[in-house]
């Protein structure tokens, strides 16, 4: 496994980012609300997560890549969520949560799928999973939601994954409704801090909750038999829908790819209605209403970078 790690810039504090994002957002959405406040206790409804915070050595973990997807399938691309995060953390005996968006483990449905995943790992290295899957139905006209059991803890091919010890404290607080501009609740974030930092990296990691209205998601169809070579055959094998509210989305962003072949963002979203996916935008920008938290990663594990890489399959 061919892991790098990097620190972000170090003084990249939440109460700077809650300046800029407060500021730079208005331009997307006629009601933004940003603040710095405690985490509230995220296991508890709405956003129902395996672990109470996002403090505690906040990491960003990317694994893999679309390259290991399209054109072809990597079979052979499984990664151990539980390793890789101790790993990340630089320690086996201490307990960790993680959040995050990913290819699901396809052996456990023996078919492609989307990861929800959402864990706590205890110190003894006990597991309990919050964890879903998205799969398409034969016919192509619907996606199950399945809750993946705590025993299985891989991610196939792909994944962006917020690491922390589910610690309390600071985090950033973003709450938007009706959309005016053409961006998506995460790119709106993330273009917004990029605009402000430039070259500097800065990423966040969290959840967000999409309060009212309807998003536009993905699943995936099977592995393909034939080669993707491109954005359009893509899109037509996967699966769009529109889903509704409520929908939690946890994931993470990145200003820049920081010579890592990283993903600049990757939410995926569950929820206890049967509908959940890869989240694009929301489709109802009248009505939308978001509401999210997020903190800042103190650095970044790049995980098994693939050699060869291609910049398609990545919204």
């Amino acid at each position: 496994m061919h892991m790098i790690t990097t620190k972000f810039k170090k003084k990249q504090f939440v109460s700077q980012i809650f300046s800029v994002v407060s500021s730079g957002m208005k331009s997307n959405f006629a009601t933004v609300e940003v603040e710095v406040v405690d985490c509230p206790n995220l296991t508890e409804g709405p956003f129902h997560l395996a672990g109470r915070g996002l403090g505690g050595s906040p990491t960003l973990v990317e694994l893999g890549g679309p390259p290991y997807l399209l054109p072809t399938v990597d079979y052979t691309k499984l990664y151990d969520l539980v390793e890789v995060c101790q790993k990340a953390i630089n320690s086996t005996k201490k307990e960790f949560v993680a959040i995050g968006a990913g290819a699901g483990p396809y052996p456990l449905v023996d078919s492609n799928c989307e990861g929800m995943y959402n864990l706590r790992v205890g110190a003894n290295g006990h597991v309990v999973s919050e964890s879903h899957l998205a799969q398409i139905t034969p016919d192509r006209k619907k996606a199950l939601l399945k809750k993946i059991p705590s025993s299985e803890t891989r991610c196939a091919l792909l994944g962006n994954i917020f690491v922390s010890e589910g610690a309390p404290g600071k985090v950033l607080r973003v709450h938007c409704k009706k959309r005016t501009g053409d961006l998506d609740f995460i790119a709106s974030i993330r273009t917004t801090l990029e605009r402000f930092y430039g070259e500097r990296t800065v990423g966040l990691g969290g959840v967000f909750l999409l309060k009212q209205g309807k998003a536009r998601q993905h699943v995936m169809s099977p592995f393909s038999e034939t080669p993707l070579n491109s954005e359009h055959e893509l899109n037509e094998w996967l699966n769009f829908f529109n889903m509704s509210a409520p929908l939690i989305a946890v994931g993470t962003l990145v200003t820049n790819e920081y010579d890592l072949d990283l993903r600049l963002q990757h939410f995926h979203s569950f929820s206890k209605h049967g509908e959940g996916g890869h989240y694009h935008i929301d489709t109802t920008p009248d009505i939308v209403e978001y509401e999210g938290y997020f903190n800042v990663g103190e650095k970044i594990v790049r995980v098994d970078k693939p050699l060869i890489t291609h910049k398609y399959g990545r919204d």
